[in-house]
């Protein structure tokens, strides 16, 4: 299957072509039938020449009814403009063109109606002129008369060539459906109805609506149930649980996770000069019109606050338009989803500079360089490709990071030079990012991460470290003679730096303030194993010649490693080897 939507002047005869192409009715209305004009979008398919199915979104060609008509051109591929033989180009010809232009539609057909009534040709040579200058280009014509029946054949092969030149549609695409018609099925609840673009969907799948996750429950395509659909197709789609009243045409379901919903972008606009354009205007994009405020940015570039957020990539095609003109100010491409703010003087005229280096084409690398770090996840609901999972890093903010975090290391020493190596996540809070891991990852030789904290093989400094050599040569001469308070006070170890010491292997601390070497524990055993066993706390205190003070403690260490063995009458032994 594939979709194509009418475009042209009231009265032009649109609805009754794609009724003598179908048999169908396309006006859904009472109204529209009893007045004889298209009101609303109405919906019609039928099987061409070569077996394809070709599904119609026949759009209003009232000027009153130019968002209607927005609507429905705007999610589908391609378009047949009709003009009517016995009138040639009129005003909503030429705004309706405006609009294709501006969405950047490209595949299209010109179809001269009436031409039972006039001779086609000057009409056809006036619409071909104006496309021409439009991004739709040269198009193949053709001339029929929907009373008479002539050229329908002639159409319908033409409509077939126009469906095989497409695009062969992305299947892996995420899905976007913008909602065109929204109702209640009795028995079956609400059923939205759109042109899947792109993609597939298929029934109990599970989608986004107004960034909240809805459950499909079941699909139908040109009236018959289906499982799964592939993109391009008219698709009606019954959700779960979600109330009518909950969705609406300009709604789109999305796949989850894969589009950003914003309500502010920025833009390059195509055709009028951005100075010109109204500071409120109607944001159009798929069936979805909101109105946007419009801060001009540059020559070509805005800034658009959305009236509510949308589902949107970098590169999306959409409309600006001012509701009170019979005019299409120009096309927008969307260029950024999730723009900087400006609140700073001259962030304004520098963000300008920086649009206008962006061409709306999905680049990682630009993202990347632009923003500097970045989640993967943020990247693809941007609608660019993520070269890696997880935080991605520009190159040049990676090396300026990892030069910042020895700064940081270094300072961190300064300001604590009994415990110079920073936790990960003190690091981690003055680089200001977002996880931990991005830190272990700045992290480069000399510098290592243990236990949490971030090393830079410091040495002590050269007061601690003399008062600690003082320390240690006492307890060369004396191994189990740890030193009082007051000696350890006098030589400036208080608590932090005994700490420091330990941590750096110089010292064990076997309970506060009690301080050994670290090979205490293996000179305490060799000692201990040639005392008869078991022995008392005394026998052990003499053996190791010291007091009480250091015995205790010493003997509870060895206990806790399991060295030595506490009996129920009191008395140690040394442990037997495992």
């Amino acid at each position: 299957m594939w979709v194509v939507a009418t475009a042209g002047h009231v009265d032009h005869g649109k609805s009754t072509l794609v009724r003598s192409l179908t048999g169908m009715e396309p006006d859904r209305w009472a109204e529209e039938r009893r007045r004889g004009m298209t009101i609303d979008l109405g919906f019609a398919w039928t099987t061409l020449p070569s077996g394809a199915t070709v599904a119609f979104v026949d759009v209003p060609g009232h000027e009153r009814f130019v968002p209607n008509m927005l609507a429905g051109v705007g999610p589908v591929p391609a378009a047949i403009l009709v003009v009517a033989a016995d009138e040639g180009w009129k005003p909503q010809s030429a705004e309706h063109l405006a609009a294709l232009d501006a969405l950047g539609v490209r595949h299209a057909l010109l179809v001269v109606s009436r031409a039972d009534l006039a001779d086609p040709a000057p009409a056809r040579a006036q619409a071909l002129e104006h496309l021409a200058k439009t991004t739709i280009g040269g198009v193949e014509s053709v001339a029929v008369s929907a009373v008479t029946g002539a050229g329908l054949d002639e159409l319908r092969a033409a409509l077939d060539r126009l469906g095989s030149a497409l695009p062969t549609p992305d299947l892996d695409a995420p899905v976007r459906l913008w909602v065109d018609r929204a109702f209640t099925i009795r028995g079956s609840g609400t059923v939205v109805t759109g042109t899947l673009g792109a993609g597939r969907l298929s029934a109990e799948s599970d989608l986004e609506l107004h960034a909240s996750s809805v459950r499909v429950r079941a699909l139908q395509a040109l009236g018959s149930p289906v499982s799964t659909v592939d993109a391009v197709a008219r698709v009606a789609v019954n959700l779960r649980g979600v109330e009518r009243s909950a969705v609406a045409r300009g709604d789109a379901l999305v796949t989850p996770g894969r589009y950003t919903f914003t309500d502010l972008i920025d833009v390059r606009i195509h055709g009028d000069p951005v100075a010109g354009l109204p500071s409120s205007a109607v944001f159009h994009i798929g069936s979805a019109a909101v109105a946007a405020h419009v801060r001009p940015l540059g020559t070509d570039t805005a800034r658009l606050r959305l009236a509510r957020a949308l589902p949107l990539h970098v590169g999306d095609r959409a409309l600006l338009r001012d509701p009170g003109l019979h005019h299409v100010p120009g096309g927008v491409t969307v260029l950024d989803v999730s723009p900087p703010p400006l609140r700073r003087r001259g962030a304004a005229a520098a963000r300008a500079v920086e649009l206008s280096t962006m061409d709306g084409h999905p680049s990682s690398a630009d993202e990347l360089r632009r923003r500097k770090l970045v989640h993967a996840d943020d990247l693809t609901r941007m609608g660019v490709p993520a070269p890696a999972p997880g935080w991605l890093l520009d190159p040049a903010h990676e090396e300026s990071l990892r030069a910042r975090l020895a700064a940081e290391v270094g300072a961190y020493a300064e300001q604590h030079p009994v415990d110079p190596d920073p936790p990960v996540d003190a690091i981690r809070s003055r680089l200001g990012l977002p996880d931990r891991a991005l830190v272990e990852r700045l992290v480069a030789a000399p510098l290592t991460i243990r236990d949490g904290r971030i090393s830079s093989g410091s040495r002590l400094p050269e007061k601690l470290r003399r008062a600690l050599d003082a320390v240690r040569a006492d307890l060369d001469a004396h191994p189990f003679a740890a030193p009082e308070a007051d000696r350890l006070a006098a030589l400036g170890l208080g608590p932090k730096e005994l700490g420091a010491a330990a941590k750096a292997g110089l010292l064990l601390r076997i309970a506060d303030g009690i301080v050994l070497l670290p090979s205490a524990p293996a000179t305490a055993l060799e000692r201990l194993a040639r005392l008869e066993q078991p022995f008392t706390l005394s026998s052990a205190r003499q053996a190791l010649g010291t007091t009480r003070r250091v015995a205790v403690p010493l003997l509870e260490f060895l206990h806790r490693r399991g060295a030595t063995r506490r009996l129920p009458d009191g008395r140690h032994m040394v442990a037997a080897p495992s």
